[in-house]
């Protein structure tokens, strides 16, 4: 029987058994298993494990993991990060080599790279911005409702050469495209914090999604999805808009649904984009029929409600997706508890409840949190800290590189069972690679089995440790 090797991210394995941990009893079936760990209280950093881990024909009596993959869940469009326009501006000050360099470890699977697979951009800017823009400014009093004037040249400075060069080295990625507000000409309080899309606007709107997407195809950047409101019940960030769940059914029935098809634009609408402790929103949208056939999915962040909430989400709609689009880590970053704390509610939880994929907040920031519109987050941490070519690889890049790395798109979700203080996920790749993904909860080192196929091999975490197993 064929197993190919299993990552461990994040994790401390320990390969020779002692007594008092347990014996190792059975013969080996020459079924290597390979391990990557993360142990930050020891100063380990996704550092792959060197020793010899293998298949035993029978186990030891520490408790189990078993991997069933006969029993299969969501497919995984894969992880990664959200490419704020302040990210591609720090990375865009880099020079063509330093800059080429990160990339290439950001968005590869060959040598040191991680692997990122997903994008989530704004349309428009983000409060991670340098500055407040639509695609439609126009001065006070004036209106375009045909899109006469639409332009995504604020993008050609920074984003969008940026992309491109993401997608040399992975045109497979896919980008998710997110408004923070509409143009604030259609906002009932025609400023860029708060307000509403006026319904006699909702027409224009739809319109500025369809040039949106037209625009980036022409630049050779494919969107393959897009939401239609980023927290759409927060209106004091900035940018920001509030839309109800009447208005954004309303708006995907009769607008925006509609001039998709006309267009031919085959692009996913995902609805809601906001916490898990507001179901009631997305479950409202979906509600509505109209809105539903143009509905791929919903969005989740995590700054609010369990995580284990959206299981109620996918029950109700099973034909339905799930992403999780959002979580920021707070500067200056805690990495032994962040990295606990992410990797448990959404590498693992986010997975366990029907999530296709994971998205940490922003790509980059610079030492002071810059660029941030005024008003912005101004502690959101990058999964990188650039200073010029410096770069600081920060808490999100490890908790990606545990998933994304051998979580390729493609791989599906397969059964595991959950053990208290070892909460983990496990996946089967499209080559049938199996990866299972554990993190030890608990202060102490934890020994314990995986089992898959009739055969066990024993493994070790230390305390606060996650790891990626790969067979």
């Amino acid at each position: 029987m064929k197993i190919l090797p299993i990552v461990l991210a994040l994790l401390i394995i320990s390969c020779n058994r002692s007594p008092e941990n347990g014996p190792e009893t059975g013969e080996g079936t020459g079924v290597m298993v390979e391990g990557w760990i993360t142990s930050p209280n020891k100063g380990v950093l996704f550092e792959k494990h060197d020793g010899k881990l293998e298949f035993l024909t029978t186990a030891n009596s520490d408790p189990a993991i078993v991997v069933d993959t006969t029993e299969t869940y969501q497919e995984i469009d894969g992880f990664g990060n959200c490419l704020t326009g302040g990210s591609a501006i720090l990375l865009n000050e880099m020079t063509a080599e330093a800059r080429g360099e990160l990339l290439r470890e950001l968005f590869s699977t060959g040598g040191n790279g991680i692997g990122i697979s997903c994008l989530r951009i704004s349309i428009g800017a983000s409060d991670l911005s340098d500055r407040v823009f639509s695609y439609n400014d126009l001065p006070e009093g004036e209106t375009d409702p045909l899109m006469e004037r639409f332009s995504i040249n604020p993008e050609k400075e920074d984003l969008i050469p940026v992309l491109k060069e993401i997608l040399a080295i992975n045109p497979a990625i896919k980008i998710m495209g997110s408004p923070w507000s509409a143009p604030l000409w259609m906002k009932s309080n025609s400023s860029s914090v708060g307000g509403s899309l006026k319904r006699e606007w909702f027409d224009a709107y739809a319109r500025y999604f369809v040039k949106y997407i037209q625009a980036m195809k022409t630049e050779g950047i494919d969107i393959d999805a897009i939401t239609i409101q980023n927290e759409p019940l927060h209106g004091g960030n900035n940018p920001s808009m509030v839309m109800t769940a009447e208005d954004q059914a309303l708006f995907i029935k009769e607008n925006l649904g509609p001039a998709f098809a006309a267009a031919g634009i085959t692009t996913e609408i995902i609805i809601y984009d906001h916490n898990a402790d507001r179901t009631d929103y997305p479950l409202a949208v979906l509600n509505d029929p109209g809105a539903r056939q143009f509905i791929d999915g919903s969005a989740f962040h995590l700054y609010g409600g369990s995580i284990d909430d959206l299981t109620a989400v996918h029950e109700a709609y099973p034909s339905k997706n799930l992403y999780f689009t959002e979580q920021w880590v707070g500067g200056p970053g805690n990495m032994a508890e962040d990295i606990k704390w992410h990797v448990e509610n959404l590498i693992i939880g986010a997975t366990r409840n029907w999530c296709r994929n994971v998205l940490e907040w922003n790509l980059a920031s610079d030492p002071s949190y810059d660029p941030h519109t005024e008003g912005g987050c101004d502690r959101c941490l990058g999964t990188v800290t650039l200073n010029g070519n410096s770069v600081k690889r920060n808490p999100a890049y490890y908790i990606l590189a545990h998933a994304a790395r051998h979580v390729r798109p493609g791989s599906v979700r397969v059964s595991t069972n959950m053990l208290g203080g070892l909460p983990n996920v496990g996946f089967m790749t499209a080559d049938g690679m199996k990866v299972l993904i554990v993190l030890n909860t608990t202060p102490s080192k934890r020994n314990f089995n995986v089992r898959f196929g009739g055969f066990t091999v024993p493994l070790s975490l230390d305390g606060g440790a996650v790891g990626t197993y790969v067979w």
